[in-house]
């Protein structure tokens, strides 16, 4: 069973997503200081810098956002992005000056240090699509594989589609009936052309920056992401319970609500602090251990306590096994993004690292988040990336 837990206390809400009892999402969210990620503003160009192809634009916050050209250019492929294009060539002062107005949206978080990351390329999410403006790319998630389900929501999107918008189909959609897939395209393009007006209006008037649009936080995310494969949402807020039932109340017709006061059990308890250890033990006897950088995740798999009853090769395989299964779990419990590098115990058979990547597929496809398992190097360290689902 599928449930979200969100404890408010404090000032600060523990957003814990489990299944069958174990948790494999959780978030925090402070009311002072609101996830911007996902909010759209019309921003003003503050400074070019042409040497690193990237520009400061003012958004309204205490810190300028970063714009890089990459983020600039418009979209190459549906799938690649901008990924495999020269940008050396591309010159950003082609596409903005300072003192611009800018439309953009917040794709990673303002940190102690550095402002928000920021981009050209809007994303307006609703419950099973995404719009796209300025865009005429229709994209179906990887999660979707039945080629007649593919067919039929492209279908049903590019009946209903403005001029000029793409849109994204999102893993909810699939097995969704005709009548509500078109309520969603029709409210997502709605709130584009709110978001068009507003930013109309506030150029002709030179009011900028200012906010187009609020995503509404970690919280909200993860409803809209969850909430129709969610059985049960458990609060201890009279005003959380609220905003649930009365922003939520048509999505799930088989969805329990309940209010109680203490929600998160020892049991409950017990998982968190695990998933703030450095060291995790495995049922083995074997442990991983997790560390984080600023360019990466290193991730180190040790026998331990594991000494096997068979070959060294067997032994060395069962602990990285059953290191894979967990390190999965971890990555999306702990919303560890960027690139990740693991340090399996060294592995004779190549046919070894093979499973072990294989395993890693297909643990990683229970992750919402974007994943990319790129295979193990010369050194026999396993490369991989996951994109954050929502910043801390």
């Amino acid at each position: 069973m599928k449930e979200i837990i969100i404890n408010y206390n404090n000032q600060k809400k523990d957003i814990l997503v489990l299944d069958d009892g174990k948790i494999v999402e959780q978030y925090q969210e402070f009311d002072n200081s609101r996830s911007l990620e996902g909010n759209i503003y019309l921003g003003k160009v503050v400074d070019v810098l042409v040497g690193m192809q990237a520009a400061f634009v003012d958004i309204g916050e205490e810190r300028n956002a970063f714009l890089h050209i990459k983020d600039v250019l418009p979209k190459a492929s549906n799938v690649t992005g901008n990924k495999n294009e020269k940008l050396s060539k591309a010159d950003i002062r082609k596409y903005i000056k300072v003192g611009d107005p800018i439309i953009v949206q917040v794709k990673k978080d303002k940190s102690d240090t550095k402002g928000a990351r920021i981009s050209t390329d809007i994303n307006i999410a609703g419950k099973y699509v995404a719009a796209i403006p300025n865009s005429d790319f229709i994209t179906v998630s990887s999660k979707i594989e039945k080629k007649d389900e593919i067919e039929r929501l492209k279908k049903i999107v590019q009946s209903n589609l403005n001029n000029n918008t793409g849109m994204i189909i999102r893993t909810a959609s699939e097995n969704q009936n005709e009548e509500v897939l078109i309520k969603d395209i029709k409210y997502v393009q709605e709130i584009n052309d709110v978001i068009n007006e507003n930013a109309k209006k506030n150029i002709e008037n030179n009011n900028f920056p200012e906010k187009l649009y609020e995503a509404g936080g970690i919280m909200n995310k993860v409803l809209l992401g969850l909430i129709d494969s969610c059985e049960r949402i458990t609060v201890n807020s009279k005003e959380v319970y609220d905003f649930i039932k009365s922003d939520y109340s048509d999505y799930s017709k088989d969805l329990i609500l309940d209010k109680k006061d203490n929600i998160l059990s020892e049991d409950i308890d017990h998982q968190l602090e695990k998933l703030r250890n450095r060291k995790i033990w495995l049922n083995c006897g074997g442990f991983i251990t997790i560390d984080k950088t600023e360019a990466l995740t290193a991730i180190d798999v040790n026998t331990g306590k594991y000494t096997g009853k068979e070959s060294l090769e067997n032994t060395v395989f069962k602990v990285n096994e059953e290191a894979t299964v967990e390190i999965a779990r971890q990555l999306r419990a702990r919303d560890i993004g960027g690139i990740v590098i693991i340090d399996y115990i060294d592995m004779e058979e190549k046919e070894n690292e093979e499973k072990i990547v294989h395993l890693m597929e297909k643990e990683l496809k229970k992750d919402r988040a974007k994943t990319q398992v790129i295979g193990f190097t010369p050194l026999h360290l396993l490369e991989m990336t996951r994109k954050h689902l929502c910043s801390n």
